[in-house]
């Protein structure tokens, strides 16, 4: 089984669409305070522009655990 983890951090943007940053396998103790950090750094710098469309919020942030089983199917 494998087990792999993905910070999504979500913002809206100039038009209120939601807009998720995902970065794959985040270090294990990051803090809440360091996403923060990361997500305020993001719209002050407007380092991403989805579709021309600046980032305006930092709306929410999770860390998701996933857990795969891979099945051998040349058995």
């Amino acid at each position: 089984m494998e087990t792999s983890l993905k910070l999504v951090m979500t913002f809206k943007s100039e038009g209120d669409k939601t807009v998720n940053l995902t970065i794959d396998d985040p270090r294990d103790d990051i803090s809440e305070t360091e996403v923060i950090s990361a997500m305020n750094l993001i719209l002050d710098k407007n380092i991403f522009s989805p579709d021309n469309v600046d980032l305006k919020e930092a709306v929410k942030a999770k860390v998701i655990q996933t857990e795969t089983t891979e099945f051998d199917l040349k058995a």
